[in-house]
């Protein structure tokens, strides 16, 4: 098996771990495969690629989108190490609100899928980052929505307090306020 599948606490969240084949040369690995992430309980179908370069300290979230256009992803770092955040925005579900986090890294080789009804966000605690994820829905930006990174109710362990932040990303609201 190319992948082992562990669901973490929150229902939907899948930690992704590829099996690495390295030696003196380098290492393989396989990133995706449709038959084993169906195995797995991830049946999405992905229809965008994303790749992000971000300096130390960069955070990049919370973002989402809505439907009809909501977006699952499926998280890698492939250069330096990032914290990657999930947070349930499902309403109705027993787990709303909370969130999990994951260090990726191109060390551990880690991926994260994320389904739709949750925001996404991560901070690069590497001195760079190169982040890889799929989506499975296109970017749509009448739909696109964010919660601010630092919402007191969700009060996320951020690794680094003063985040370098895009204009968009400081003005969000928080999870309360939005509809």
């Amino acid at each position: 098996m190319p992948f082992e599948f562990r669901p973490l606490e929150i229902p939907g969240l899948i930690l992704v771990i590829p099996q690495v084949f390295g030696d003196e040369r380098g290492f393989f690995k396989e990133l995706f495969k449709e038959s084993e992430f169906a195995r797995g309980r991830i049946k999405e179908r992905f229809v965008q690629d994303n790749l992000s370069f971000s300096q130390k300290g960069v955070l990049r979230g919370l973002h989402y989108q809505k439907e009809p256009k909501a977006q699952g992803k499926l998280v890698t770092c492939l250069r330096g190490e990032i914290f990657d955040v999930a947070v349930d925005i499902r309403r109705g579900s027993p787990t709303y609100g909370r969130w999990v986090g994951i260090n990726l890294s191109a060390q551990n080789h880690y991926l994260f899928y994320i389904p739709p009804g949750f925001a996404h966000g991560f901070q690069v605690i590497s001195e760079e980052a190169l982040v890889l994820y799929k989506c499975t829905a296109e970017y749509a930006p009448e739909v696109e929505a964010g919660i601010i990174w630092n919402d007191p109710d969700l009060s996320i362990d951020w690794p680094i307090k003063n985040p370098l932040l895009s204009p968009k990303d400081q003005k969000w609201p928080r999870l309360r306020g939005v509809s």
